[in-house]
């Protein structure tokens, strides 16, 4: 685990100190972890970033649309672009499709945020009883 946090800590991208900015993987984590991760980042910030490379671009789009069809977030901006990635096998650059989507708070977010952890106080409440 440490490692993970070290590798988190020593990528260099441009803007990393964005403190709202989610780095999607589509193989270290479950889908919902990410999107309740983004509910979080928005609780906080008002806006979170989703950014993905190559194969976890689907994981991303599918993360911002759970998000918007459940009312909790509207899309702000989408950017795309292509990056070089030093291949090691191959000892020389490839390029590989980038996607960062800007998700921001809907006006209803906090309203619903707000009755989900009532609903789960309540599933709570019931199991004790």
């Amino acid at each position: 685990m440490e490692e993970v946090t070290e590798a988190v800590n020593n990528l260099s991208v441009n803007d990393s100190h964005k403190k709202n900015r989610i780095q999607v993987s589509n193989t270290k984590k479950p889908l919902f972890f990410y999107v309740n991760l983004a509910k979080r980042y928005m609780q906080q910030h008002n806006e979170v970033e989703l950014s993905a490379l190559g194969m976890a671009i689907a994981t991303v789009v599918t993360i911002a649309e759970i998000l918007k069809n459940n009312g909790l977030a509207i899309e702000k901006k989408i950017m795309t672009s292509t990056v070089d990635i030093k291949d090691e096998s191959r000892g020389r650059p490839i390029q590989k499709a980038k996607i960062e989507i800007l998700l921001g708070k809907s006006e209803k977010f906090d309203e619903l945020m707000a009755a989900a952890a009532e609903e789960r106080d309540d599933a709570e409440g019931d199991e004790q009883s």
